[in-house]
């Protein structure tokens, strides 16, 4: 069995299973699942299609005995040269000064290692005696520890193949390995450990990467199918035709994609199951206007609504933005922290007696005293500005309230299905007719004076601008303009008409709120600040972003701080003051200054940084794969997402037959799966 401990394996003593317990290994099946993190090919190519920095592998004649030069302790350099195709080519070994007795003039060698062209020199990671023929072509590498190498593993598990591996059962349907031409699941998990060539190699890891994620998609379709249909939410009869009437009292005619997600959200609204959908939106995709229908709508049906947002100023905006959309079609009130006293006491009791149909507010919505009439649809906005607790207890202020999230961040679509599997997601991926694109443009620090001119003209013409810094002092790793010298450096740059303001992420909640009331107000006309403007705040005068240290931020960030400008009428500008080092980071000035679109730019942040700056360094919710990677196989994502939705919704798990080893699988890894009977 496959469940049998490691130590049933031949050749493994407890010594062996301490140090494979450290490695998460305990039994026969986490061996032969525990797989290869790479993959050393060792193909002998000519010298000229040699690609730069490449890891690369040659085989030659060592010219002359080694050079061997120690510096500091155990640390030692070891040199020669090698001929290769009639060219000799210098190679260099670090910390390997016991090779010195291997390497012989006149004997051949394979040398494995990363190649510089200019230099015609290889920094040597591997090297094996003789002619590159007697090696195996591909040599699979383990992260090990302990007393383990990569040799005495290989042994191992090549003897647990040998006594387990007829035990190895199938689990995906005939359908599917035939219908993606991928291998059974005996000869995918022999070929990652012993692949007997690269094709093999490639289709047992193209195999196992649909496996995971298909795996991953139907343990999050089964979550989500199971908290929908255990919590009873309320079915909202609300009127179609007082919503139709309020949609045509707009200005502007909805996109296509504020449509198709105002239906996917009004659908979750009649269904009797709870809503639980995020809405995705570029800034100034018209979110609000969805989010203002959706509360109408809930209204009709005779419903509360609660619009929760992450600031007090942003509260305000949605606040005054609503009263004008709603006009007397509905009671709106506001709920901060800062309504005391009198008046607090007069929302309190509009709110319990359901005087007040729509409620804006910042998280004081979920305090105690807060008591809902019957609270039927809540939208938090921002919703990764809220801890999870905070929007439980929201939630639970009403009998299974339909809940939508919101977000301006674009998430790339991979992550999208990936850390939000358990939700519905609808994407407003289209902006709205006749909006302004913003002018972005890459300038060295030398055009800051420049820059600063031209902000003086545009601010004498009525406008404002901000002054986006990274740090907020003086930090001695790195070298960064810091936001208060930059503020005191505008204030004196700039004649006293012209008045600059300081926010950072230091300064108490009520003085920042002040600062922003004051830029919103246009009583600040520069304000120098690090990324705490990023969320939310409109200011339609505001028509220039600056950012200093651009190539400190990732793209999806500095296309967030460029959403802070344009909201208005006049033309806008995002000038990013960047000198970056790296080719990433001229990669990122490039596409911020030739792409607006946030869910094209997001993608390309992903590309270029990895999943884990998108959801924090503890990677909270996002699976980890062993063969997988979100990234490089976004179309094999896709696939097993599509699967998963259709096994889920057709009910194929419990009629087919052919689904039966996959329902099992899926029964031993999740225990909630008898309730679907």
């Amino acid at each position: 069995m496959l469940s049998e401990l490691v130590t049933e394996v031949k050749g493994v003593g407890d010594k062996a299973a301490e140090d494979l317990a450290s490695m998460n290994i305990h039994t026969v099946a986490d061996l032969l699942y525990y797989f290869p993190y790479r993959y050393d090919v060792y193909e002998i190519k000519p010298l000229s299609e040699l690609i730069h920095d490449d890891k690369v592998t040659i085989e030659g004649r060592v010219i002359h005995e080694p050079s061997l030069t120690f510096y500091g302790r155990k640390r030692s350099r070891l040199s020669f040269t090698v001929e290769v195709e009639g060219i000799a080519v210098k190679a260099v070994m670090f910390n390997r000064a016991f090779a010195k007795k291997q390497l012989h003039a006149e004997s051949m060698v394979t040398l494995t290692g990363k190649w510089d062209a200019h230099r015609l020199q290889i920094t040597v990671s591997n090297y094996k005696l003789g002619p590159a023929e007697e090696q195996a072509n591909i040599n699979p590498v383990y992260s090990v520890k302990g007393d383990f190498t990569n040799i005495k593993l290989k042994k191992i598990i090549r003897a647990a193949l040998s006594q387990y591996g007829k035990e190895i059962s199938e689990i995906l349907p005939d359908t599917y390995i035939k219908s993606y031409k991928i291998p059974g699941r005996k000869d995918a998990v022999y070929a990652m450990h012993f692949p007997a060539d690269r094709t093999a190699l490639k289709h047992a890891r193209r195999r196992f990467t649909y496996e995971e994620f298909l795996l991953f998609q139907l343990k999050m379709q089964l979550l989500r199918k199971l908290k929908r249909e255990s919590t009873q939410g309320n079915a909202h009869d609300y009127d179609p035709g007082k919503v139709q009437d309020f949609i045509n009292g707009f200005p502007f005619s909805l996109t296509n994609a504020q449509t198709k997600s105002l239906n996917q959200i009004l659908g979750d609204l009649k269904s009797p199951f709870r809503m639980n959908r995020l809405l995705q939106g570029d800034v100034g995709s018209g979110k609000t206007a969805v989010a203002a229908i959706s509360l109408y709508a809930a209204i009709t049906a005779g419903k509360q609504g609660a619009l929760m947002v992450p600031t007090e100023i942003l509260a305000e905006q949605h606040f005054q933005s609503l009263t004008e959309l709603f006009g007397e079609k509905a009671t709106i009130v506001l709920l901060t922290g800062s309504v005391k006293g009198k008046k607090r006491k007069e929302i309190l009791a509009a709110i319990q007696n359901n005087e007040a149909d729509i409620i804006v507010g910042t998280h004081a919505l979920i305090q105690d005293e807060v008591i809902f009439n019957d609270l039927g649809f809540v939208i938090v906005d921002e919703q990764h500005r809220f801890g999870v607790e905070q929007r439980r207890t929201l939630k639970d202020k009403g009998l299974n309230p339909d809940v939508l999230f919101m977000t301006a961040t674009p998430i790339p679509r991979t992550l999208a299905i990936t850390a939000f599997g358990d939700m519905d997601v609808s994407i407003i991926d289209e902006m709205p007719v006749g909006r302004k694109e913003i002018e972005t443009l890459w300038a060295k620090e030398n055009t800051f004076e420049r820059i600063l001119d031209f902000i003086e003209k545009r601010v004498a013409e009525g406008e404002q601008a901000y002054v986006i810094s990274p740090l907020i002092e003086e930090s001695d790793k790195l070298d960064i303009q810091n936001a208060v010298d930059l503020f005191h450096q505008l204030q004196e740059y700039f004649p006293e008409k012209v008045k600059v303001g300081l926010m950072h992420g230091r300064l108490p909640s009520a003085e920042k709120e002040g600062v922003m009331k004051q830029f919103a107000a246009n009583e600040i006309h520069v304000l120098v600040s690090t990324t705490v403007v990023e969320v939310g705040v409109n200011v339609p005068n505001a028509t220039i972003m600056v950012i200093y240290d651009a190539e400190r931020f990732g793209l999806s960030q500095l296309h967030q701080l460029r959403g802070r400008v344009g909201r208005g009428d006049k033309q806008s500008y995002c000038i990013l003051i960047a000198e970056p080092k790296g080719e990433v980071g001229k990669e990122r000035m490039r596409i911020m200054t030739e792409t607006a679109n946030g869910f094209e730019l997001s993608e390309q942040d992903l590309r270029l940084r990895g999943p884990g700056d998108f959801f924090g360094k503890k990677q909270s919710g996002m699976p980890e794969f062993k063969v997988a990677d979100m990234i490089h196989d976004y179309r094999a994502l896709e696939t097993a997402r599509n699967d998963a939705q259709e096994i889920i919704e057709t009910n194929i798990l419990e009629n087919d037959k052919e689904f039966y080893s996959l329902r099992q699988y899926l029964e031993q890894e999740l225990s909630f799966l008898d309730k679907l009977d």
